[in-house]
């Protein structure tokens, strides 16, 4: 994976507006049907990739893990914490952040 054109294009979603970013807000935006994919680091915990994964394979929403540290997401995202889970909810946005990640 080209982490620095992820980590840009996932900037470039959040500037957009079409970034949901944390455990609680992606799992609660799930149901609505908005999400198109989901994103978790792989320094989550055990129960958050559980969480998120279970979620995402009941709304069918496909769930990605990515080997970014949650802080490096944190920093592109705009937060002072560390952030494990984002969510895309813009389909042009999640299908270049898809191709990004399985490069």
């Amino acid at each position: 994976m080209n982490e620095n054109k992820f980590l840009s294009m996932l900037g470039l979603s959040r500037r957009a507006g079409q970034v949901v970013i944390g455990t609680p807000l992606v799992t609660s935006t799930l149901p609505t049907g908005k999400m198109k994919v989901a994103f978790y680091t792989a320094d989550a915990s055990a129960n958050t990739e559980k969480r998120i994964t279970d979620k995402c394979r009941f709304y069918n929403v496909k769930c990605i893990r990515l080997d970014i540290p949650s802080s490096e997401i944190g920093r592109i995202v705009g937060m002072r914490s560390s952030v494990c889970v984002v969510g895309i909810t813009d389909d042009n946005f999640s299908k270049q952040l898809i191709a990004l990640s399985l490069e």
